[in-house]
């Protein structure tokens, strides 16, 4: 007790001698949150599994500190100008792939469905994080006021059309809502990339505006509607798994304390994982027969053209930048390691 009251004594001269001002001073929980404006690629019906969760997550553990409001394809600038909007800090984030929203890097190219770079969705994450594209992205957004985040794997890259394609002469004609670089190695086979807004896509294709979108693969198809005005699914793919990042502006990202910034790479972890098994088993549950379209396929043998001229396409965009030589190589490396694995990683 007399240890007590000693402690008692001595604090109540230290108060005193701090004067009232410091009695009064209020004690502040935290600074105001930070708020970011994050807009993805994707509709609202597919942000629900593609982005929507692991932003949910993020709010609730970040316990009042830092806010991530979403929006949805187009809702605040069409996807085409994202990167800017997002460089001039009119939004703070970002989620798509750097080819759609038209970064203006090297790379880009790579970004979204670069023919054949990948056979499974697995892929994607196995190069970034084991055969050093990470590297590469960080560096090349760096250059131009982007913070490069995280990035994933989402669904292959299937034909989905009005009439059944069976062979490659049937894509000639063929008017494909696509993504930019696909739609420029698909040219070679008659393919016409047709550039619409992401929501407007079943209205075009009853309307007759295109004939088929190679967006993406059957899950989405399904999860947005677009079954609804398509008849057919071409198994055929030009890639196993859409190659998609979370960006930052790069002044916003400075000014997030590093807790944060942990929570928020636990988080995008946390969607990369669920598109992971989300798409991977939604893909073989609806082309089983959960889904109504109409499988067709070409013939492997003739598919194998349409493999061969992507391997002169890889060469054609390694010309264009050392940095794209480099990716190039590393994606040639890593087939050259897949293909010597064998089954399951490839075929024999």
């Amino acid at each position: 007790m007399k240890s007590r009251r000693e402690f008692l004594k001595k604090a109540g001269v230290a108060v005193a001698a701090a004067g009232p001002a410091t009695l009064a001073a209020p004690y502040v929980k935290a600074q105001a949150p930070i708020k970011w404006r994050l807009q993805t690629y994707a509709g609202a019906a597919l942000a629900e599994e593609v982005v929507k969760p692991c932003v949910e997550k993020f709010n609730k553990a970040a316990n009042g500190q830092m806010e991530i409001e979403l929006y949805t394809a187009d809702q605040l600038v069409p996807t085409g100008e994202l990167f800017r909007a997002m460089q001039q800090g009119t939004i703070d984030a970002v989620q798509s792939d750097d080819d759609s929203m038209n970064s203006p890097v090297d790379i880009k190219v790579f970004g979204g469905y670069f023919p054949f770079a990948s056979k499974f969705s697995l892929d994607v994450p196995t190069l970034f994080y084991k055969y050093g594209l990470a590297e590469i992205w960080d560096e090349a957004y760096a250059e131009v006021g982007v913070k490069w985040l995280s990035a994933g794997a989402w669904d292959p890259c299937n034909f989905s059309t009005n009439k059944p394609i069976k062979s490659l002469a049937d894509l000639k004609g063929l008017r494909v809502f696509t993504f930019p670089t696909a739609g420029k190695f698909l040219e070679q086979f008659g393919v016409i990339p047709v550039t619409i807004p992401y929501e407007d896509t079943p209205v075009a294709m009853q309307t007759g505006e295109i004939d088929a979108v190679a967006w993406s693969g059957i899950t989405e198809v399904h999860t947005v509607g677009w079954e609804d005005t398509v008849k057919y699914f071409l198994t055929n793919n030009i890639s196993g798994g859409w190659c998609g990042s979370f960006f930052a502006n790069a002044d916003r990202w400075k000014e997030v304390p590093e807790h944060l910034k942990t929570l928020w790479s636990v988080c995008m972890d946390s969607s990369h994982y669920h598109r992971l098994h989300w798409y991977w088993g939604g893909e073989a549950a609806l082309r089983a027969g959960g889904s109504p379209l109409e499988l067709t396929t070409i013939p492997a043998e003739e598919w194998k053209t349409v493999e061969d001229k992507a391997m002169e396409f890889w060469d054609e965009i390694a010309t264009q930048s050392e940095r794209n030589a480099k990716v190039v190589k590393i994606l040639k490396d890593y087939q050259a390691v897949m293909a010597k694995a064998g089954s399951p990683y490839r075929e024999g």
